[in-house]
Order: structure tokens, then C-alpha cells, then sequence
């Protein structure tokens, strides 16, 4: 652990739970601020307030760099697919579901990944197990989804779907991230700061700033956007990711994504009394077993 001692030992471990309670929370704020403006708006604010600490962390470790800039169009390209498709995909669905519903079927998004990096990464093999694991999760996903032939396109659905392809985006800015960012090694702090900076400035050009006040009508709602979903859940949460990379690895931050799901579920259920039903856990332990055997290679 990086030379770690001691009682300093468990801070990266705390760090991984730190981070899933954090990314679990996303779902009730942005439920909570979709009843107030619309979801174009929450993103604006989320993305604004999650640049600044990144942005002065990034400048603090001394990562950024003028001779980045010559990599532009990669960043355009991750600042689209991994900051505003992404947020507004999520924040969309979200509004649709239960909070609880939303974190659930966030759970699916390596689901999405695999899909894409078979696709397009060579190297990037499916075999027996993670065939299987796939279709297990995409009806897990299903499942949440409940359609029917009375009413195919129901709230839940559309809901589902909207996550569905947000969780794709996310998922294709990985595999081009692997692709075209990683053999640059640029550091992460850098990459996100390039990636956020240009994601609201794209943002600012294209929201409609109509009503965007009515946030600050409801206390919890606007502390749970700018710093629960901003400061922490994007800003913060990117610094801590790094710090748990560093200290415990790269396969082992990734299982950071078992957490939020059951996180939002006991937010909505316990904290907020969403109706969530029994099918809801069901399909989201269906997801759980689908990306843990697509993660065996």
C-alpha cells in the first residue's frame, strides 16, 4: 500500500468505502434537484462545482501542462462521452425512478463496458463465463424494467433506458480512453481537470438558464446538489478514486462499483421510504452476479 503503516494502513481501505457511500449518494441528490430545474441544469451545476476542487488539486500536484493541449480532441471526446451524455443520461433516468431504482441499474454500466471493449479492443476476449455473466445482467437490468405489452414505454422503462444509455456512454469513453488517453500517460488529475474544464464549458454554452433558481428555494436540495453531488460526488469523489488507484490498485478500485447500487437501494428504502419492491433487490443481486462473473477472465 505505497508504504503505508500502521494504523495509515486502513485509510485506503476507508478511502474505497468512503467512495462507494458517496457515489451511492448520487442518486437521491439528483432526485431530489430534478423536482426543482431540469436535468441539463443539475448537470451544469454538478460538473461546475466538481471542476473547481479537481481543477486545484490537479494544480497542486503540479500535473497539468501546456503541451496537453495538443491532445484536444481526446479530451473533447471524453469531456462528451464521459461528463455531459453521461451526467444528463443518468440525471434523465433518475427523474423517471425511484433514487433507489437508479443506483440499482447503475450497477450494470461494466455490463455496457464489456459489450463496447469486445467490440472494439482486440485484446479484449469473451468467453463461456462472461457470456454468461452478461446475459445474467442485462436481465437483471431487464427485470427493473418490468416492460409489458400494455405499456412498453412506461416511466420505469424509460427511466431504465436512459441509464441504460448513459451507462453505455460512460462505458464507450472507457474503451476509447484505453484506446487513444492511456498510451499518452498524461496523470489522471490532469485528464479529469482537461475533461471536466471543457465539459462545462460545452455545458454553459447549452443550458437554458431559465428557472435554474428555483435550486436555492429548498435547502437540502441545493446542499445535496453543489456539495453533495458536485464537491463530493464528482470533484471529490475523482480524488479519492485516484488515491484508492495508487494504494490498492487498479482491479481493486474498480470494485468500488458493487457499493453505490446497494447504497441508493438503503437511501430510498430506509432513508426516504421509496416503495421499492422485492423484484428491485432481486434484479440488483441478478446484476451483481453478472458483473462478477464477467470480471473473470
Amino acid at each position: 500500500m505505497s508504504g503505508l503503516t500502521g494504523k495509515n494502513r486502513y485509510v485506503p481501505l476507508a478511502a474505497f468505502f468512503l467512495l462507494g457511500l458517496i457515489w451511492g449518494s448520487n442518486f437521491i441528490y439528483m432526485k431530489l434537484a430534478s423536482e426543482l430545474i431540469t436535468p441539463l441544469q443539475i448537470v451544469f451545476f454538478r460538473v461546475l462545482s466538481g471542476f473547481v476542487p479537481v481543477c486545484i488539486y490537479a494544480y497542486f500536484s503540479r500535473t497539468l501542462a501546456w503541451r496537453h493541449l495538443r491532445y484536444s480532441i481526446h479530451f473533447f471526446v471524453m469531456a462528451l462521452m464521459a461528463t455531459t451524455l453521461y451526467y444528463y443520461a443518468f440525471v434523465k433516468g433518475t427523474s423517471l425512478l425511484l433514487s433507489g431504482v437508479a443506483g440499482a441499474v447503475s450497477g450494470s454500466i461494466p455490463l455496457f463496458s464489456f459489450v463496447l471493449a469486445v467490440i472494439f479492443l482486440p485484446e479484449e476476449k469473451i468467453n463461456r463465463s462472461r457470456a454468461v455473466g452478461l446475459i445474467i445482467g442485462l436481465i437483471g437490468v431487464v427485470m427493473i424494467g418490468r416492460p409489458s405489452g400494455e405499456d412498453l414505454l412506461s416511466t420505469n422503462l424509460e427511466g431504465v433506458l436512459y441509464l441504460a444509455a448513459g451507462s453505455l456512454s460512460v462505458g464507450a469513453s472507457f474503451v476509447y480512453a484505453k484506446k487513444f488517453i492511456t498510451p499518452l500517460h498524461i496523470p489522471a488529475a490532469a485528464l479529469t481537470t482537461y475533461q471536466l474544464g471543457i465539459g462545462l464549458a460545452l455545458l454553459a454554452l447549452v443550458t437554458d438558464y431559465h428557472g435554474i433558481g428555483n435550486i436555492w428555494t429548498d435547502l437540502h436540495a441545493s446542499i445535496g446538489l453543489v456539495i453533495g453531488l458536485g464537491l463530493l460526488g464528482t470533484g471529490g469523489a475523482y480524488i479519492i478514486y485516484y488515491f484508492i488507484v495508487e494504494n490498492l490498485g487498479a482491479v481493486t478500485a474498480s470494485s468500488v462499483s458493487y457499493i453505490p447500487p446497494v447504497i441508493a437501494l438503503l437511501i430510498g428504502a430506509f432513508l426516504v421510504g421509496e416503495p421499492i419492491e422485492l423484484v428491485d433487490y432481486l434484479a440488483t443481486f441478478i446484476i451483481f452476479i453478472g458483473v462478477f462473473l464477467l470480471k473473470r477472465r
